[in-house]
């Protein structure tokens, strides 16, 4: 037989969707599941994008130009340099979600065998990203301990060699939530330059910052105008996870340049939904204040439900809508496996996604689970219920 090649052998599994003929079986069997596991938001899409397609008339849906209509370019533009970015149009690529942005990212500036530093635990498709890229993944692990702050800049140092090109950061986090300081940002902004290394964002949260706090893009740091990479997305924002448009957005026309023969070479992104994500840029403030609100009381809920289990150690996230908690068993693979197969409160279950997936570094993250808090509120403090009692009678 033939033979399936060893980059698809080490092809991660998403820890995100791996359990789902798990929760099928457990659907089949009349049980209902709380979706903890997975970052799709309950929040209804705007309502000028979805009529934005209904009212579309068009003779030949075609190809869009490579780089993304310029009229959706255009008003993104608009759109950012209103958060004082200053770009134009030739600054932005239009991707197949943030997930592809990542990918012309990579291919952009990195060789077979280069590597990437990333704060550990990170989105978990970073490792298929590097993996389908040929890209190395060198971990630097952040601690529960400290909410998953940056780790001191003599840590990254030491990761430093001759094939490191860049460092990759996600702000606010996937799966942590932590949300980046001024501080921090400048740090990375400093090492960068000093290395002479790329610093990518993926920004695809960034509206999603609480508690007062403020998101600093890195299209907004001074000096990086040759070093900054921001991925970004429609998914999050607008609760549009399903239209696929995110963007790849750099002053470095150098590697613009180079990111468009990817982008030629996969055609075009998608007509309708750039015809949506254009139409959704019209969402005023009051949609995402309200957006907002309803996640900090969300996150409140469950943080504090969380805390109240004993043996539970929780991070309390400044973004995003995720946070990461350490329970007190072995392997939450295992445990996330039983809680589908094996366990229900009143025929009701929940499903998270197993922590260690998010780490480069093998073992680590076995006793964490990721929690997305994207459910209703009754929803999720029943699920903090239903948690809480499954850790009464699991045995490792």
């Amino acid at each position: 037989m033939p033979k399936i090649s060893h980059k698809g052998q080490q092809m991660p599994s998403s820890p995100v969707r791996k359990l789902v003929p798990y929760a099928e079986a457990a659907k089949e069997r009349g049980i209902h599941i709380y979706q903890l596991n997975i970052g799709q938001p309950d929040i209804k899409t705007p309502p000028q994008a979805i009529a934005a397609v209904k009212n579309t008339d068009m003779d030949v849906l075609e190809y869009s130009h490579s780089a993304g209509n310029q009229s959706y370019r255009d008003k993104l533009v608009q759109h950012y340099n209103n958060n004082g970015m200053n770009l134009k149009s030739e600054h932005i690529i239009v991707s197949t979600g943030g997930s592809e942005a990542l990918l012309f990212a990579m291919g952009s500036i990195c060789d077979y065998g280069d590597e990437v530093i990333i704060p550990e635990p990170f989105y978990a498709n970073y490792n298929g990203f590097a993996t389908a890229s040929g890209v190395t993944v060198r971990p630097i692990p952040t601690s529960i301990d400290n909410n998953f702050a940056l780790p001191a800049i003599s840590e990254f140092e030491k990761l430093i060699t001759d094939r490191t090109k860049a460092i990759l950061i996600c702000n606010p986090g996937n799966p942590t939530g932590y949300l980046y300081t001024q501080e921090e940002m400048d740090q990375l902004t400093e090492l960068v330059q000093k290395h002479d290394l790329f610093l990518v964002a993926d920004e695809v949260y960034r509206e999603f910052a609480y508690d007062g706090r403020q998101h600093i893009s890195v299209m907004n740091l001074e000096g990086l105008e040759d070093h900054a990479i921001m991925v970004d997305s429609v998914s999050k924002r607008y609760s549009m996870c399903g239209a696929r448009v995110g963007c790849m957005v750099s002053k470095n026309m150098e590697v613009m340049n180079t990111a468009m023969k990817f982008a030629q070479a996969r055609l075009s992104p998608p007509t309708f939904a750039q015809i949506a994500a254009e139409a959704a840029l019209d969402t005023t403030q009051a949609y995402f204040d309200e957006v907002i609100a309803e996640y900090i009381e969300r996150r409140d809920i469950l943080i504090q439900g969380l805390k109240k289990i004993p043996g539970v150690q929780v991070a309390n996230p400044g973004g995003a809508f995720y946070c990461v908690a350490q329970l007190p068993v072995k392997d939450t693979d295992v445990f996330a496996q039983w809680l589908l197969e094996n366990f229900q409160v009143d025929n009701e279950t929940i499903m998270v996604a197993p922590a260690a997936g998010f780490y480069s570094t093998p073992g680590v993250g076995k006793n964490q689970i990721r929690i997305a808090y994207v459910l209703e509120k009754e929803s999720l403090k029943k699920s903090v219920q239903i948690l809480e009692e499954a850790l009464k009678v699991y045995q490792d």
